[in-house]
């Protein structure tokens, strides 16, 4: 069945789209410039309705406000460390579930949903909840399918088995399900090569993922 969207949805979809508007950061779209992580929500709503046509309201506000406001809180402000890493993302997840769970309470939303979309922009439950781990695919396939490029770019510097360890650990965090939706996508061959050395190494990991998915 067709995904209906009530008044509710929608109020809560535009409420996120202006603020990712305010975004100071701006990206080109075919000789078009937008705000960056306007940019960015379309192409996690368009990718989640793609792979997830039976995706429910919830998952699909979460889709839309993964990287709500994402600028507040700059990459920079931590050290440039696997810890600085770890402790700018929780801090980020937080953000994005605390904006989204505001605007949410603001049209009418429950508790009980605010809390849910909260769990699935923290990553609370991935592998064990099934919106959680699509929510999960997502963000993967949109990042290889748009921003793998720049990431290259951006970290000149990484060698090709660097490039193969990220990729591989990007497939890690997916269902099959993603994997699948991953190696369709439309890829330069350069990354292509790097995404099929990625599931070679991890081949005896991703073979045990989808037998436990499958058991």
């Amino acid at each position: 069945m067709p995904f209906t969207p009530t008044g509710q949805f929608k109020a809560v979809i535009k409420a996120i789209d202006t603020v990712n508007s305010e975004d100071p950061r701006t990206t080109i779209v075919e000789g078009i410039e937008h705000p960056y992580e306007s940019v960015y929500a379309d192409r996690m709503t368009e990718t989640m309705q793609r792979m997830y046509p039976e995706a429910s309201e919830l998952l699909r506000i979460a889709a839309r406000a993964q990287h709500i406001r994402r600028w507040q809180i700059p990459r920079d402000t931590y050290p440039r460390n696997k810890e600085g890493y770890q402790k700018w993302r929780l801090e980020m997840r937080q953000l994005h579930a605390d904006l989204v769970g505001g605007i949410m309470s603001d049209n009418g939303y429950s508790a009980d949903d605010i809390a849910l979309v909260g769990t699935f922009l923290r990553k609370e439950r991935l592998k064990r909840d099934g919106d959680s781990q699509a929510l999960e695919n997502v963000v993967d396939v949109v990042f290889l399918g748009y921003y793998w490029d720049d990431f290259v770019t951006k970290f000149s510097d990484y060698d090709d088995d660097k490039l193969i360890d990220i990729v591989g650990k990007t497939l890690r965090k997916m269902s099959s399900h993603g994997h699948a939706a991953a190696l369709a996508l439309d890829l330069p061959p350069e990354t292509v090569r790097i995404v099929m050395a990625a599931v070679e190494r991890e081949k005896d990991t991703l073979a045990a993922m989808a037998k436990r998915e499958t058991g």
